[in-house]
């Protein structure tokens, strides 16, 4: 019992953090919702066009203006209030949400409707990530870091879990609009946890002013830090080719699985959301992200990839999830609370632009050329690009390692003599 005790008291130490703990709850309704959205927009281009390539530009408009703008995101989440741009960016996401309901449950939507709601949210989102990355620390501070974003990643992916099993219920039941209409309602959840925060509890955070040159001088702090350099480089490499799993399993359930509603393409995600949990209470507990784990996650990750890419069935699919999902969010969470850990305060709004660039950003390049080779081939082959890629990064950041270490152990050498 004392054993349980103590694993449950180290994994969910952050929330017992008045302020997070509220920041917790509302995005596990939020995240919810925006799961629900994420399978009723899929099924809804698909409905719509029924093509692969579709769905891929769809999802990569979503992230186009983080990777134009990105580093202009981090650099405003760096100069101003975080909570304040939380309060904006989540009620613009929650008054688009409804209007594409509004024009599904009218019959007025149309592709270039979804093209453009897209579009807008990516423009929400360019502010919304970084401030909410850099929000987390501000709430918890250095030493619950790590903890904190394993628990925020859990939350993301709780949300994966529970929001396409409601999705695709909803998409059987009552329609696609109400999935809609629920991501809009969820943002409440947000905005009231906000509301609710006390200030005082704040850790003091420091604001960077107006200057010139602050977004190059950004790029350059990364460039010159060469852990930051080779794990931003790794996780964009990853995010371009592996991370495209609204693109890829819908298109595995429908036409490697003959799925024709949504209930198959529901519990694929469903299952890569329950292993995701499971992978980040794993991670939030160690707390402990190191290189060498970063590596080794981004190997296991590319394995379970390839195994899904040729799973014999739909279930077989749904079992090798579960793992898949598990190393996906390690990896996620060990890079970013590596990143966070190994940033300086006035720097980490920007440092943690280039992330989003790098895992989110790169969807507008990973998307549609994924989704183009679907459609030169079959969704297997597009999940066997990802994981063939996957593997070959995690074996390049093995080499950097042994690399650095045999440069220490030259400088070391050099020393003693």
């Amino acid at each position: 019992m004392s054993a349980a005790r103590n694993f449950s008291s180290r994994t969910f130490k952050a929330l017992s953090v008045r302020n997070f703990r509220l920041y917790f709850i509302g995005q596990l309704i939020s995240v919810s919702g925006t799961w629900m959205q994420s399978v009723a927009q899929g099924w809804l281009v698909l409905q719509l066009t029924g093509s692969s390539v579709d769905l891929g530009f769809v999802v990569a408009l979503q992230f186009v203006p983080m990777l134009l703008l990105g580093s202009y995101g981090g650099l405003v989440a760096d100069r101003l209030d975080k909570r304040r741009i939380l309060y904006c960016t989540q009620t613009a996401a929650g008054v688009l949400a409804l209007t594409l309901g509004v024009l599904v449950s009218t019959h007025h939507v149309s592709f270039s409707a979804v093209l453009i709601l897209a579009a807008l949210l990516g423009v929400v989102n360019l502010f919304d990530n970084p401030a909410r990355q850099a929000f987390v620390q501000q709430m918890v501070g250095r030493e619950l870091i790590a903890n904190a974003v394993s628990l925020n990643s859990v939350l993301m992916n709780g949300g994966r879990l529970i929001g396409p099993a409601i999705a695709a219920a909803f998409i059987t039941i009552v329609g696609t609009a109400d999935c809609f209409y629920a991501n809009a309602a969820s943002y409440l959840a947000v905005l009231v946890a906000l509301l609710m925060m006390r200030s005082a509890d704040f850790l003091p955070m420091t604001t960077v002013a107006r200057e010139k040159g602050q977004v190059r001088l950004g790029l350059r702090y990364v460039k010159d830090n060469p852990l930051l350099r080779n794990l931003i480089v790794a996780v964009a490499i990853v995010g371009t080719f592996a991370y495209n799993f609204t693109v890829t399993l819908p298109l595995l359930a429908r036409h490697t699985f003959h799925q024709t509603s949504a209930t198959g393409y529901g519990i694929l995600l469903a299952s890569m959301g329950a292993g995701a949990v499971i992978g980040g209470l794993v991670v939030a507990h160690r707390s402990r992200p190191t290189p060498p784990l970063m590596a080794a996650l981004t190997l296991c990750f590319g394995v379970f990839m390839t195994l899904v890419a040729f799973a014999p069935s739909l279930l077989w699919a749904e079992i090798l999830l579960v793992p898949t999902g598990a190393f996906s969010l390690a990896l996620i969470s060990t890079a970013n609370a590596t990143l966070q850990l190994n940033s300086s305060q006035e720097m980490r709004g920007r440092v943690m632009s280039l992330y989003a660039i790098a895992f989110l950003g790169t969807t507008p390049i990973g998307a549609p050329l994924v989704g183009l080779i679907i459609s030169w081939s079959t969704p297997r082959v597009g999940i066997a690009v990802g994981s063939i890629t996957t593997i070959l990064v995690g074996l390049g950041l093995i080499a950097s390692l042994r690399r650095d270490e045999r440069n220490i152990e030259v400088l070391q050498a050099a020393q003693t003599v």
